[in-house]
This record gives structure tokens, sequence and C-alpha cells, in this order.
């Protein structure tokens, strides 16, 4: 008797799910269905909550549901298809949300990160606009095409990076989008100069992982903000060299930069917090005429408010994706820089969960001593 393959069998397992806005999150039991030609079926082994997951379930940025959430995380390839040749059964990957072909007019440009040929997909369908995962005969939506926060999930082969794998998986977790963003923000897309001095809006590991980029590039000056009083601690050990807590001021946070910064503000700034209204601070806080803001946090509005005068002044704002990092290239140096242990990255973990503790995890997050929630998958 013939074996059927594994590439032509549905698994059926536990996802954490939003059936729509207001609803919640939940964990059901879903179908998930194998591999096309040039896709991988991943067996999750560990996965973390980034505030994008938490957007998703609002509405933004995406509006179709019921959606599998997740977005960060590593697994364990469990099954290929028949046109995947760089990737094989066993191998160790994170599943990444832009992809990097290494040949279209963008990936060949060092101006930007953004492919042309496996874009970021907002629709929560995969590249061919159909979905690998159901509920009951129902479509799901696959949060940004990662969906990390299921026991097994399919990916197209261009949107995964092989890693190496004696890398802790937590960590795995943390450079698949937030701290690599950060990180990337501060290297790539800003390309801070030695000497610079810079101001990162919010201490999670997003923020934290521009502190320690800044610092990598020779920042002399990083200015850490944040009203939580305990991120503090984390930042020094990540490279701040000032903090200021916005709530001990009744002075717009911009003049509280420029206190720390001679009076002319900082040459870089980063937004990390997606909160609107920090948006023309962020801008005021850099010098007239050569400051730079880069915007990387994510929030729920899509139209933000800015100060006619913050950019008049010759300032320059940008925004981020991924922190302007290419998904094979710059994300398997980050992996490798994570592996030596050139980050302190266990200094992100502060809660551990399993995956039907889920609702536990989002309550975590908004704890002042939460940074990363690491979900264990099996």
């Amino acid at each position: 008797m013939s074996i059927m393959p594994k590439t032509s069998q549905v698994i059926r397992c536990k996802a954490a799910i939003c059936l729509g806005i207001g609803k919640g999150v939940t964990v059901e039991e879903i179908e998930v269905d194998p591999p096309k030609a040039t896709e991988v079926r991943v067996k999750m082994l560990c996965a973390s909550i980034c505030s994008t997951d938490i957007s998703s379930t609002k509405g933004f940025p995406h509006t179709n549901f019921p959606i599998a959430l997740g977005h960060e995380g590593v697994g364990v390839i469990e099954s290929v298809g028949d046109e995947v040749r760089n990737l094989k059964e066993g191998d160790v990957v994170i599943p990444t949300y832009i992809g990097e072909c290494q040949e279209c007019e963008n990936c060949v440009s060092d101006k930007t990160n953004l492919c042309l040929t496996y874009p970021v997909r907002w629709t929560g369908l995969m590249p061919d606009n159909t979905s690998r995962m159901s509920m009951g005969g129902q479509r799901v939506y696959h949060v940004l095409s990662c969906a990390t926060w299921s026991e097994y999930t399919v990916s197209d082969a261009n949107y995964v990076l092989k890693v190496d794998p004696t890398i802790d998986p937590a960590h795995a977790s943390f450079i698949s989008c937030g701290f690599s963003t950060g990180f990337g923000a501060a290297w790539k897309e800003a390309k801070i100069e030695s000497g610079s001095t810079v101001a990162v809006f919010g201490l999670g590991a997003v923020g934290l992982g521009v502190v320690i980029g800044a610092k990598m590039q020779g920042a002399t000056k990083i200015i850490g903000i944040d009203i939580n009083e305990k991120k503090k601690e984390k930042g020094r050990v990540f490279g701040i060299t000032d903090f200021i807590n916005p709530g001990d001021s009744d002075k717009p946070i911009s003049e509280l930069v420029k206190e720390l910064s001679d009076g002319m503000g900082v040459d870089y700034s980063f937004e990390c917090t997606g909160v609107s209204t920090l948006l023309s601070e962020s801008l005021e806080a850099t010098k007239m005429g050569t400051g730079k803001a880069i915007v990387i946090g994510v929030g729920t509005e899509l139209t933000l408010p800015l100060g006619l005068f913050a950019i008049l002044l010759g300032r320059t704002l940008k925004g981020s994706v991924f922190g302007g990092l290419k998904a094979i290239s710059d994300l398997s140096i980050v992996a490798d820089k994570g592996l030596k242990k050139e980050f302190p990255l266990e200094e992100l973990v502060t809660h551990e969960v399993t995956l039907k503790e889920i609702n536990k995890a989002l309550e975590l997050v908004k704890q002042p001593n939460c940074v990363k929630v690491v979900i264990n998958m099996s």
C-alpha cells in the first residue's frame, strides 16, 4: 500500500485566531493545507508578540477576518513544495513578511529593501491570492502572510530565511521583526555616522534595537525616551547615554532632547511608539536643516498630524519598513550577530507562555516590566 506524501496531507492544529474587530483572540482548531509548488509548511517552535499583531485585531493593517495572528517566530520545515530547491525538510527557518528576489530594480539598489517581486502582502493571502488555512470550511487569513501563532503555517519559500539550527529559538523570533526593525533602522535606513547624536522615542524591543544599532554605528550620545521608568535600566544595557521620562516635565519632549544636545537637537531621531502626537516631536527634536527623523512605530491611525515648521526648516522625515533590512542579505547578518551573542537579546525575554495562554500574553504586554513575551509553540 502506498503512503500519501506529507505534501498532500492536511494538518489539523491549534492557532490563535481573531474572528473580527472587537472579538478578542481565541485558540481554535484549524486546517493547514499542504504547501503548493513554491511553498514550505513550517512547524513553529517559538513565536513572540509585536504591536502590529495587536493592531491587526483592530482592523489595521488587515481588514479581513478571521485572521491567524503572529508574524514573529521561528520553526522547522515539515514539508516542501515540488519546485523548492534551496530549502528542505528539517531546515530551521524564520518566516518573513518581505522577500528579496535580488534581481528587481529595488533589490539591486542600496536605497530600499522593498522588493518589487515579493512585496509586503497586506491582504492576508499568499502570492496567488489564496489562503492555506481554514476553519470549519471558512477561509482564514494570514497576518502579513506569516501566521506564526499557529502550530503549523505555510509560507512561500521566497518569504523565509534559513538560519543556523543552533540559534536560540526565542532570539530567532525577536530578530524576525521587532528588534531587527530597530537595529536596521539605525544601520541601513539612517546609516548613522560615527560621532552622531540620536534620540529614540520608545524603548521596547524596536527601540532597544535602534539603541544598540546606533551604538554599533558609533553614535556618541543616545537619548532614550519612555514614560516607563523601568525601561531606563534596559536602555542602559543596550547603550543609551541619557534617559528622558516625559512624565517628569511639563516641557515638550523635543525641548528636553535639545537640553541634552547643546540646544540644537540631535542628528537622528527614531519614532518607535506609533503614537501620532509624537511625529512632530520626533522631528522637532532634530537639528534644523540637517536633522532626520525615521518613523518605525505602527499605530492604528491612517492619517497623522504633522506640524508645518517641524519639517519646513529643512528636516527630513522618512518612513521605514523592517528597518530597511533586506530579507536575505541583511537579515542573515543580523541572525549571525545574534548567534555570536553580539546583542544582549536575553535581556528582551521578560515572560514566557504557551499558545493556550495567548490571552495571558496579551495582558502581560501591558505590564511596565514587559519587553518581549515568548510563546513556546511545542
